[in-house]
């Protein structure tokens, strides 16, 4: 294992606000903070795809179908998951900066 190194816990927590998983990397857990950003993307992957076909529905280019409903999904799972990974992201990066 490495060794983390720690720092300011206000600025480990705004930047994981900014994205998380950056105060993951300033406290020196480079790993966990490629890791939640990993997850983070594939989120807000969902979230865009969802997005992008519950517009197309808004539009009238889709009829009610499988498609928004499959949008409507991925647009849910991509909100829960990135609020989830951002509020985990804040607090560990906080915690984990102010143990020393």
């Amino acid at each position: 294992m490495s060794e983390e190194r720690t720092g300011n816990p206000g600025t480990a927590a705004v930047l994981s606000f900014i994205f998380s998983g950056l105060g993951q990397i300033y406290n020196g857990q480079i790993y966990k903070g490629l890791v939640i950003i990993f997850f983070s993307a594939i989120s807000m992957l969902f979230l865009v795809i969802g997005s992008v076909l519950i517009g197309f529905w808004l539009l009238g280019r889709v009829t009610f179908s499988q498609e928004v409903v499959v949008g409507i999904a991925l647009f849910i799972i991509g909100i829960i998951g990135v609020c989830i990974l951002g509020i985990y992201s804040i607090f560990d990066s906080y915690n984990v900066a102010s143990k020393r």
